[in-house]
């Protein structure tokens, strides 16, 4: 029974709350998100247990996003026809957005190629903060966001971004 006791798992090792200087305000977000067009999603699975597959899936069948799915490790597999890449620097487009399915510790350097590959915003998705990564973003003139779910503010924001998209 010890695994039902609130006290039975170390405060650090919990998903972090969102904090308010996470991410820009709603309507900075809306405009980023009704902005975008490119999507690469850095750390996608071809896997449909896994959070990435499931948000790539969403975001296919609800956004009008172009969607490129990055992780050396898929090979030759593929979600719904979008084949992976090795990485950014692969990508055939340059793409507006990087949404990041990676631990914390993998972001510095995924925002560094971010910076090389000219994007204009970095998210790294729900649970994911790095202080680095969005130094390294800031610093190159990059919207940075973390610890928010791609998906989530899409849709909760979704009536303004069609507003902003003339739609």
């Amino acid at each position: 029974m010890d695994q039902f006791r609130l006290d039975a798992f170390p405060a650090g090792d919990a998903c972090p709350a969102p904090h308010h200087t996470d991410a820009p305000d709603d309507e900075h977000l809306a405009r980023i998100l009704a902005a975008t067009r490119r999507v690469a999603i850095v750390g996608a699975s071809p896997n449909p247990s896994r959070t990435s597959y499931q948000v790539a899936i969403w975001l296919m069948e609800h956004t009008p996003y172009e969607l490129y799915m990055v992780n050396p490790a898929a090979g030759a597999e593929e979600i719904r026809g979008h084949g992976f890449y090795a990485s950014l620097a692969d990508l055939p487009v340059r793409v507006d957005m990087v949404d990041v399915f990676r631990r914390a510790e993998h972001t510095p350097a995924i925002a560094r190629e971010a910076v090389d590959a000219d994007v204009k915003t970095l998210f790294l998705q729900l649970g994911i903060r790095s202080d680095e990564a969005m130094e390294i973003a800031d610093a190159a003139g990059i919207d940075a966001i973390q610890n928010r779910c791609l998906k989530v503010e899409y849709r909760r924001l979704e009536g303004r971004i069609r507003e902003l998209r003339g739609e």
